[in-house]
């Protein structure tokens, strides 16, 4: 039974799997879209959703947490001066995901996660 399993393994310990969340979701706020394997992308969803929550929080509290998760005081900033405003008037949903195919190696699912007002490209 998986009771009390929440989230995925994706197939590493804990400490590996946190720091490669939290670069995932740096990337992602960085960049605006990171191109990935789905089943990363659907766990990193909530943590860069919960990263722009708090910056549209704004208060100190909320910062340290964000500083806590993400662990550069340059993204931090960045969310909370630039994304979070942009995001005022929406209440979640800050993340895209699009299927793209699947990757050559293993056949795993690829995806473009994206944050919802970055420019879709035309096909």
């Amino acid at each position: 039974m998986r009771h009390l399993k929440k989230g995925r393994s994706l197939n590493r310990k804990s400490s590996h799997r946190k720091a490669l969340l939290c670069n995932l979701a740096v990337s992602i706020l960085t960049n605006g879209r990171v191109r990935t394997t789905e089943a990363k992308a659907k766990e990193v969803r909530g943590l860069v959703d919960r990263i722009i929550t708090w910056g549209k929080r704004g208060d100190v509290h909320a910062r340290r947490l964000a500083v806590r998760q993400v662990r550069s005081r340059t993204i931090v900033k960045k969310v909370f001066d630039e994304l979070a405003p942009r995001y005022r008037d929406r209440p979640g949903g800050y993340t895209r995901i699009m299927k793209i195919g699947f990757r050559h190696g293993d056949n795993a699912p690829v995806v473009i996660m994206e944050l919802v007002d970055h420019p879709v490209p035309e096909k």
